[in-house]
């Protein structure tokens, strides 16, 4: 499984990058407003520092608009993907750029239904949001489910990538389905990292070679 981050905060994607757990970001209008400043130097340089797809999402509604758009975001990069909306001139935008060679992540997707026509219109990746469904009484892991054995029943090429991620179980739940990608907030990553087991272990490990030490002053690794 390939884990995404979900943010354009360039601390945090440099930190996690620097670790080896980024393989891609996806961004979108709220999360650069959030970060302040000028939004384009902040997509240039999330690009440059990460080698693997960053999503980047059109503001217009219209086809027109979103392929003016796409056309422009992918010149920060050749890892640019163009984040479009689920909707019928989103699906339009997708297949016209798709036909371009610029790879498409159909976002703000909440049913099987929506996945195929994703898939159908030659999506790289589409976006179930997962977390918003659970904010709203409906399963959203079970979405995930659904859509990945659609996607292999007919060997669709679009690859499941499970957005709104609200803590590590939601992972945990999307890798044994088997999909493609999860995209998490920062928060969320830094969870992951922690048990706190591993922080007793390594508390006992260096109480002992403490002791070891003073019984041996002379003792090195």
């Amino acid at each position: 499984m390939k884990i995404f981050l979900d943010t354009a905060n360039l601390a945090a994607i440099k930190m996690y990058n620097d670790m080896g757990l980024v393989d891609g970001i996806t961004t979108n209008p709220s999360l650069l407003a959030k970060e302040g400043g000028d939004p384009q130097k902040t997509m240039e340089e999330i690009v440059r520092i990460v080698k693997g797809d960053v999503s980047l999402e059109v503001l217009s509604i219209e086809t027109s608009g979103m392929l003016e758009e796409g056309r422009r975001l992918r010149k920060y990069g050749n890892n640019v993907v163009v984040k479009c909306p689920l909707t019928p001139e989103g699906l339009k935008a997708c297949k016209m750029l798709t036909v371009e060679g610029i790879p498409v992540n159909i976002t703000l997707c909440f049913s099987v239904n929506q996945a195929i026509l994703a898939a159908k219109a030659g999506a790289k990746y589409v976006s179930p949001f997962i977390g918003r469904l659970d904010d709203n009484g409906q399963d959203g892991i079970n979405l995930i489910r659904e859509i990945h054995q659609v996607f292999q029943n007919y060997k669709f090429t679009t690859q499941l990538l499970v957005a709104s991620v609200r803590h590590p179980m939601h992972v945990v739940e999307a890798a044994k389905i088997g999909a493609e990608v999860v995209t998490l907030p920062p928060d969320v990553l830094g969870k992951m990292l922690k048990h706190p087991l591993t922080d007793v272990g390594l508390k006992n490990f260096l109480a002992d070679w403490e002791k070891l030490k003073k019984e041996n002053p002379s003792i090195r690794i």
